[in-house]
């Protein structure tokens, strides 16, 4: 029997939990679901839902806000930690051994000033905003701060996002939690590096929120809860077909009455609209060749002195296309796309990795192309208010440059750009010491970004009203103030 309350109450952000909850309840009733459906859908921030599940509670969680805003994260990992001299803090008057090794640019906005690799970056700064107070406190090479054992319990914060949003998006059943590394776009591509932080780890949360590979590296059952004999799965590929098939069977008429509108909607999403979101050469030519990074430099001229110099080719013949399917993700209903192209930030000028003035050539110049790519497109198609766009590293540069012209590993300071999400754009939040060093003012931390992230993602107020949230996912929406100068 429906359960249905005359009066529902109105949601307020300070009432207690079981008001909130009571509150909630009553605006669930009132879409007449029945007291087992109420319950169901009261799991639903929970992934504990199938993809049907999810359909018949869209209007019920329509009528409330939802938990998951219409809105997506692309956080682009800078692995290896990028230098904040060479990037967007050039403190050209410092002495020589300080300051930018490449020299710096003038930016569209008046006095602000970035390194000169930034010259398609420099021209748009007016449309993000960039962080100079930004310390990760830590030197150590790891995924931090996707992945954080102090401040996001060794889980990826995609997992967190997914945990209350939901595995799958309810309507184009698109995975919430989606990784691209060079494989995505690149089948000759080596392995990303994890020996040095994964991207991947879901913690105390459990692998059903593991993010979901296009590579092929994950179960796009799991991803999708589908009711089909997992023995004659073996890939994305047999998926599909064993899909195909059940839906040639669906339209023979043979087992239509016993599915209803949403099984039905739910099969029509899973086997239309997945797989072209991930088929970038169904852009437009003009689109694809703007986002191109492979043009830039030709790799095969890369010195081979350096031991990464094939990290630094899957940079710069992937990056573009990477950040072309993270739009078109974004576009479908993927709520958080984290994007990496492997370990080539790390500018020693050891053995492995090259100088500032070459490495910045290598690995800075196809950021500017993709990155200012990524932002004009998202422009013109009206998304800014709907993408967050996230740049930074696990940590940045130290101050001096080494004897052999490169960087060593510093946790006191590390660059930070954030585009669109509706959030405030075209400024540059705090500043860093003379040496470049540390905050001086406005710091802002691993937290301070996570807070920032979930609040512009998720309805905070109905997570913190939602019972049964996991302390650790608290920690992570909940465990610090966003960036007050953006929001």
């Amino acid at each position: 029997m429906p359960l249905r309350l005359k009066k529902p109450l109105i949601y307020k952000s300070n009432v207690r939990n079981n008001e909130q909850s009571y509150s909630l309840m009553t605006k669930f009733s009132d879409s007449y679901l029945g007291r087992r459906d109420f319950l169901r859908v009261g799991s639903l921030g929970l992934g504990g839902l199938s993809l049907p599940d999810f359909l018949r509670a869209e209007e019920a969680l329509k009528s409330v806000g939802g938990i998951a805003k219409d809105k997506t994260v692309v956080f682009l990992f800078m692995h290896g930690g990028p230098s904040q001299f060479e990037t967007f803090d050039p403190k050209m008057d410092a002495p020589s051994n300080i300051h930018s090794a490449t020299g710096e640019i003038k930016t569209k906005i008046p006095g602000i000033t970035f390194g000169p690799t930034f010259e398609k970056l420099a021209k748009l700064n007016d449309k993000f905003s960039i962080v100079r107070s930004f310390t990760t406190q830590s030197a150590a090479h790891d995924s931090k701060p996707i992945v954080s054992k102090e401040y996001s319990s060794g889980a990826q914060i995609g997992a967190h996002y997914a945990k209350v949003a939901g595995a799958s998006h309810p309507q184009f059943g698109m995975p919430r939690n989606v990784w691209l590394h060079p494989q995505a776009v690149d089948a000759g591509a080596t392995d990303p590096i994890m020996k040095l932080g994964k991207f991947d780890v879901t913690g105390p949360l459990g692998p059903a929120y593991e993010p979901f590979q296009p590579s092929g590296k994950s179960d796009l059952r799991r991803d999708m809860q589908l009711t089909i004999d997992p023995d004659r799965l073996g890939d994305r590929r047999t998926l599909l077909t064993s899909l195909n098939q059940f839906r040639r069977t669906v339209e023979s008429g043979k087992v239509t009455g016993g599915l209803d509108k949403f099984q039905s909607q739910a099969l029509e999403t899973l086997t239309g609209g997945i797989s072209d979101a991930f088929d970038i050469t169904s852009e437009e030519a003009s689109v694809i060749d703007r986002y191109d990074t492979s043009k830039l430099i030709d790799v095969s001229r890369i010195s081979k002195r350096w031991n990464n110099h094939q990290r630094y080719a899957n940079h710069i013949k992937n990056l573009g296309k990477l950040m072309l399917l993270a739009r078109r993700l974004a576009e479908r209903g993927a709520g958080f796309i984290t994007v990496s192209t492997d370990f080539v930030w790390d500018m020693h000028a050891d053995n492995n990795n090259a100088t500032m003035t070459e490495g910045m050539e290598y690995v800075g110049r196809p950021f500017d192309h993709a990155v200012s790519a990524f932002i004009e497109d998202v422009e013109a198609r009206g998304l800014q208010e709907k993408i967050l766009l996230v740049c930074c590293g696990e940590m940045g540069r130290s101050p001096k440059i080494n004897g052999k012209g490169g960087r060593d590993h510093w946790g006191g300071s590390a660059p930070l750009l954030l585009y669109g999400g509706g959030l405030n754009m075209g400024q540059v939040v705090g500043s860093s010491t003379k040496d470049g060093g540390e905050p001086a003012t406005d710091r802002v931390t691993i937290p301070n970004l996570y807070a920032t992230i979930m609040e512009t993602i998720l309805d905070v107020g109905v997570v913190r009203a939602t019972p049964g949230i996991p302390e650790a996912v608290s920690q992570v929406i909940h465990g610090a103030s966003p960036i007050r100068q953006l929001i």
